[in-house]
């Protein structure tokens, strides 16, 4: 309820606007369409970048709109606008009563409601001071500095948001939620003669700035980035060719958001350009491949109390012990396939539509030792760590590239290598894990999953996992 009346003083009472008939111009703008409904939203954020022993910038937004949106079938009507005002919604809703044009439709089912709350309500921008914010950034880069004479750059970048939402459906039924994020990014580059490497940590979640600001936090990212440089600045070129591939705990999960992951969302499965498509109730992976999208995990991410069409989210499974499941849904396209809404309706902001997204997706662990998977392999890769990637929804053909990977020589890790990339098929990868290690993680904090032009935060992980067989890009002469 203290989201409600907290957005209830945003939306209405800051900006003049009469509740009620909001509402009764929503109603009506619903009135015979299948689903729909007016999001709401107010966003302030900021990011400070300190590079080169400098603030380098400073950026604060504040940003407020809403978007109103009537489905019919598989038509969808959707008008938005950054003017918050009972006029601006009343032409919105003369808009979107066209998609529902000589239709008769009956409204779905409003959401479940909820009194959970997965993380603070407090605004992060309003709890640090502006200047010992900068000291923070200043302090990460005097210690990574300091940390070793071959380093040669260090970045440091503090991003923080505070969105509050709030849902109107037909006959007046509200959900609000309240939602903070914060990051923190280092990067040190090192060198040594005329070579020069980099490394990076990033921390992040739906909390307060207090955890950032704590040495013992920040010391540690610094650590870490100077680590993965160093690793960088002994690698030797990368090997290519097929081998089995031994991939590490936490951030590699982002293979398996890409690869896999998409090709579970329901629009790409309804629509049968999935290469999981008509597959659900077949085995699709390995026996013991366990996968769940679970969006109520308390301040993680990729989390949310309700997702953007006021859906709670939910721990869905997507497949267990290799067999296909369940897909990540929205409310249209469930209610278009025939199943129930998982709470995976997202969307970047007001200006637009949601569709369905991950929250934060991982497998489950096994029962592995990570000494015993690497011990198994004669002659491989570990990648512990990816940058980029690319996968194609229709084929499940992806490309990453590895940003710490090591070789594996007779049961044991070797020299690091540069320039791995993991070439491959989601589908297919599923089929070649034999083994699945005990050590389950989630990535530190800093996922973002692009679709459709639409960026939203999500949270990954994986436990320790071997691939009998995966195709390696190399730099090796």
């Amino acid at each position: 309820m203290t989201d409600l009346a907290t957005t209830d003083e945003l939306f209405f009472e800051r900006a003049e606007i009469d509740r009620g008939r909001v509402e009764r111009t929503v109603s009506d703008a619903l009135n015979g369409a299948d689903d729909g409904e007016l999001f709401l939203e107010y966003t302030l954020s900021e990011d400070l970048v300190f590079d080169d022993g400098h603030l380098k910038s400073a950026n604060f937004d504040q940003s407020q709109g809403f978007g109103l949106r009537a489905v019919s079938g598989e038509a969808t009507g959707y008008a938005h606008a950054s003017e918050l005002s009972e006029a601006a919604i009343e032409r919105a809703a003369k808009t979107v009563r066209a998609v529902r044009s000589g239709t008769g439709g009956t409204a779905a089912e409003a959401p479940q409601g909820t009194n959970r709350s997965l993380y603070t309500d407090q605004n992060p921008l309003g709890q640090v001071a502006f200047e010992e914010k900068v000291k923070l950034l200043a302090d990460i880069d005097a210690y990574a500095r300091g940390l070793d004479e071959r380093v040669r750059q260090v970045s440091a970048s503090l991003l923080a948001s505070w969105q509050a939402v709030q849902i109107v459906r037909q006959g007046g039924e509200r959900v609000a939620d309240i939602r903070p994020l914060v990051r923190l990014n280092v990067s040190v580059v090192v060198g040594e003669g005329d070579r020069m490497e980099s490394g990076s940590e990033g921390r992040g979640g739906r909390a307060g700035y207090e955890a950032w600001l704590d040495p013992k936090n920040w010391q540690d990212q610094a650590d870490e980035a100077l680590r993965e440089a160093l690793v960088n600045l002994g690698s030797v070129p990368a090997p290519a060719g097929e081998m089995a591939v031994v991939l590490g705990p936490g951030w590699p999960g982002i293979l398996l958001h890409e690869a896999i992951g998409h090709g579970l969302e329901g629009d790409f499965n309804r629509k049968k350009t999935s290469a999981f498509a008509g597959l659900m109730g077949e085995r699709i992976a390995s026996p013991g491949v366990t996968v769940v999208d679970d969006g109520t995990i308390a301040d993680r991410r990729g989390s949310l109390t309700v997702d953007d069409e006021g859906t709670p989210t939910s721990n869905t499974v997507l497949i267990e012990d290799g067999i296909l499941t369940g897909y990540i849904q929205d409310r249209m396209n469930a209610r278009l396939m025939g199943m129930a809404p998982t709470g995976n309706g997202r969307r970047e902001s007001y200006a637009h539509s949601p569709m369905p997204r991950m929250t934060n997706t991982y497998m489950l662990a096994g029962k592995h030792g990570r000494e015993e998977i690497i011990g198994s392999v004669k002659k491989g890769l570990y990648a512990v760590n990816f940058g980029g990637g690319q996968v194609d929804i229709t084929s499940g053909k992806f490309v990453f590239s590895a940003a710490e990977a090591y070789l594996i020589e007779d049961g044991k890790v070797g020299p690091a290598v540069k320039g791995a990339t993991l070439i491959g098929n989601g589908p297919d990868v599923l089929t070649k894990v034999s083994m699945i290690g005990d050590d389950m993680a989630l990535d530190p904090g800093v996922g973002t999953c692009g679709k459709n032009g639409q960026g939203v935060p999500v949270g990954v992980g994986q436990p320790t996992l071997k691939v009998d067989q995966l195709t390696v890009g190399g730099t090796e002469a």
